[in-house]
């Protein structure tokens, strides 16, 4: 039997939500093993000058404790 927990996680990226997802990953597999799911629970971004400056994702993280 596996134990299970989730982490949310807020990280943002100049380039898409689909990199700033990549880089809460990537950021939380520094310090946390056996990642296995992320899932996006909300979008956003900032404007400047009215174009999209920074995006950002709020994701949880699944991850097997052991």
């Amino acid at each position: 039997m596996s134990v299970l927990k989730v982490i949310e996680i807020m990280a943002n990226s100049s380039e898409s939500w689909e990199d700033a997802a990549q880089n809460a990953v990537a950021q939380a597999a520094k310090s946390v093993n056996k990642i296995r799911s992320v899932y996006v629970s909300e979008q956003s971004a900032t404007v400047d000058n009215g174009k999209i400056a920074e995006y950002r994702v709020n994701v949880k993280i699944t991850f097997e404790v052991v």
